[in-house]
């Protein structure tokens, strides 16, 4: 017969692993896959982004990053940041319509990046990069999709080229999603009521003030005539009491 402490022992064990599974995911391993960061911003303003590169072999490093501009949301103006260790080459296409920027017409527009990394270099398993671009005035449109390809130092290559399906599962090779939110319209100024405006305001509130200071004077002329008709009879009887006595 099994002591009831071994069988205990067992049944928290088995408790701990079930909740160990669950939580911490231990079924299976997490997928990492390429970003854009931040992941929200306005049409027509300039930002600031990273494109996140994780590492997800075990043996092999990235070596290359590849990342297209979407053909449909051109933008005027990419710019680069250096990144230590790795070396960007910019390619270009034309447009038509062209893209204005600061007032001037632009028929050529950036349409990829890549980054690639020096001998013996890359990203390392375990390890991730940021590749950072500044970009703008972002396009007229709800979101910008950014296909991505990973290149290891094995000769694999990784396509983040899969795009989001409204109200669908992620896919599994899923590309960055940049959001793009319309711009805020600018506040006007507050209209005053209409057949008033702000001089009949102030013409109003200084009669208000001009007739409360008149009244208060004419109640502290009152007060004071009563207190001196009182101060008077008062001296006159005092006069008159000592002559009686006599």
């Amino acid at each position: 017969m099994i002591p009831h402490r071994r069988i205990a022992a067992a049944a928290a064990a088995l408790t701990l692993g079930t909740v160990a599974t669950a939580v911490l995911g231990f079924a299976g391993p997490a997928s990492a896959h390429v970003t854009v960061n931040p992941k929200d911003a306005t049409q027509g303003s300039y930002g600031r982004f990273a494109f996140r590169v994780p590492n997800e072999s075990d043996t092999a490093s990235t070596v290359k990053v590849e990342v297209v501009l979407p053909e449909n949301a051109p933008v005027g103006s990419v710019s680069t940041m250096p990144v230590p260790g790795w070396t960007v080459t910019v390619e270009k296409r034309k447009v038509d319509p062209p893209v204005e920027v600061h007032g001037s017409q632009l028929s050529e527009v950036v349409s990829k990046l890549t980054w690639t990394a020096a001998a013996g270099g890359g990203v390392k398993p375990g390890e991730f990069q940021e590749f950072p671009v500044s970009m703008g005035p972002l396009p007229q449109t709800e979101q910008m999709i950014f296909k991505a390809l990973q290149t290891y130092s094995d000769g694999n290559v990784q396509r983040w080229i899969e795009e989001p399906t409204p109200g669908g599962a992620e896919p599994d090779s899923p590309a960055p999603v940049l959001a793009l939110a319309a711009a805020a319209p600018s506040a006007g100024p507050t209209a005053a009521p209409a057949g008033r405006d702000a001089d009949d305001d102030d013409a109003d509130e200084a009669s208000e003030d001009t007739g409360l200071a008149v009244g208060l004077g004419v109640a502290g002329l009152v007060a004071g005539l009563a207190g001196l008709g009182l101060g008077g009879a008062a001296f006159a009887r005092t006069r008159r009491e000592p002559a009686r006595d006599a």
